[in-house]
């Protein structure tokens, strides 16, 4: 079985990074509460540079912050698209990203499963959120080319927490009301711990 898939398919060798990453600059993270984060973005209509540019930043800040997905509007731009870079249950690694994502309604009658999420814009905090085994989203690539990317367990659930942040919704959203009082609670005490981290990981990218 391939090990690696960029933009959904199959490649025999890929580095550490993706390569965008060297292009890009760090941009400041969002954290949840600042408007932007909570209210559905705009579709991407232009495809060039600009675009190009912000995917770009976006790999190189996903990756400072240690993150296995990040979307625009983490990132301060209210536009509908994502990085990832994401394990499945298999082990096998997902790279890529996708403009204007639709998910695909997961199949009635099909249980969701509990597992351990967190989000770079509730820094610190992780708890346990029901999502889809699988995933299909369709959209488009950074040329304006159609996608289709299919996923199964954590990068399902990478696909459906990213998809949810171009709606305006976060993970704490999906959460009791005590869930989301000890998400907060965990963000607390360890933002900082957090935060001098990326740091050190900003340099040790640059």
């Amino acid at each position: 079985m391939p090990r690696v898939f960029v933009q959904g398919s199959p490649t025999g060798h890929y580095p550490r990074y993706a390569p965008e990453a060297g292009r890009g600059a760090v941009r400041r993270i969002t954290e949840t509460g600042e408007e932007i984060l909570h209210k559905p973005c705009r579709d991407v209509t232009e495809f060039g540079p600009d675009l190009a540019a912000l995917i770009d930043d976006m790999f190189r800040t996903m990756y400072v912050a240690e993150g296995a997905g990040l979307a625009a509007n983490q990132v301060g731009v209210g536009l509908r698209l994502f990085v990832y870079d994401c394990p499945d249950d298999d082990g096998a690694r997902h790279v890529g990203h996708i403009v204007n994502p639709v998910l695909e309604p997961a199949p009635t009658g099909r249980a969701l499963l509990d597992d351990v999420e967190g989000c770079l814009s509730v820094p610190g905090a992780t708890m346990s959120v029901p999502r889809p085994g699988r995933a299909v989203v369709r959209g488009k690539d950074k040329t304006g080319a159609p996608l289709v990317i299919e996923g199964t367990g954590y990068f399902a659930r990478c696909l459906t927490h990213e998809t949810d942040h171009t709606h305006g919704v976060v993970y704490l959203d999906r959460l009791s009301k005590r869930g989301k009082r000890e998400a907060l609670r965990q963000t607390t005490a360890h933002r900082d711990e957090v935060f001098a981290r990326r740091a050190a990981r900003a340099t040790q990218l640059s």
